[in-house]
């Protein structure tokens, strides 16, 4: 417990990069929505386009594409965000780190100038989807691409390094940020990706009461095990997000 940092104040930017649309909210919407509150410019940019994001096998494609985009949006409004709502649009499930790829994050990066980056931990272990971590490892070579000059030197926006990098899902994690009282405002984020509500959140529709009162007690029981980390006794928090905190960038 004595490894982990806690709480740190709101950055003056965020950058939340993700796979797919909702995978930052899952992750990091607590911290989203309290640095918000807070005054940080929160912006989140896809590298999918969620084409992939239905059991459905007679789904428009077109049509599910479109909703993921407007889903995203009003899940960052719901978290309080006023940056950037962005798309690289690449096909889910085929998603690879790749020089072109990492150029255009490297672009995102540049363009918003985040203090702090968020994304998957491309080092956890036995990681099933391959997104995530071709996700975790683009966005890390584009922290790196973005601070130096001589990436990229034809690109219109000038290097830009963040302060730190937090990476989601850790398979490690040294941070806990507390999100007591954020956890109703992550859920409702949540919910805006109503495409999902049966394939990732486990409703089944929009009259499944059990469905979603078990899709909000595991978001309890997740930010409960996270504020465990760095207590044993529950006397400061109840909810966090764990994050690894790399601040050598």
């Amino acid at each position: 417990m004595s490894d982990f940092t806690t709480d740190r104040a709101a950055p003056e930017r965020v950058l939340a990069i993700s796979a797919h649309p909702d995978d930052s909210e899952l992750q990091a919407g607590g911290t989203l929505a309290k640095w918000a509150a807070a005054g940080c410019e929160v912006s989140i940019v896809v590298c999918t386009d969620g084409s992939k994001g239905t059991w459905n096998p007679d789904a428009d494609l077109a049509e599910l594409i479109a909703a993921r985009q407007s889903e995203q949006r009003a899940a960052a409004t719901a978290l309080g965000a006023t940056g950037t709502v962005g798309f690289c649009e690449w096909v889910d499930g085929e998603l690879v780190q790749n020089p072109a790829n990492v150029r255009k994050l490297t672009e995102w990066i540049r363009r918003l100038r985040p203090t702090i980056v968020i994304t998957h931990d491309p080092w956890k272990r036995y990681r099933l989807h391959p997104d995530h971590r071709a996700a975790g490892f683009l966005v890390s070579d584009a922290v790196v691409a973005a601070r130096d000059p001589h990436f990229f030197p034809d690109m219109e926006y000038t290097h830009h390094r963040p302060d730190e990098v937090w990476y989601f899902e850790a398979d490690e994690p040294n941070h806990v940020e507390n999100v007591d009282g954020w956890l109703k405002t992550k859920i409702t984020s949540l919910e805006q990706h109503v495409s999902q509500l049966e394939s990732t959140m486990g409703i089944a529709s929009d009259h499944d009461q059990a469905g979603h009162a078990q899709f909000v007690a595991d978001i309890h029981d997740a930010a409960d095990r996270a504020a465990h980390l760095v207590q044993s006794d529950m006397s400061g928090f109840t909810a966090g997000e764990a994050f690894y905190r790399l601040t050598d960038v």
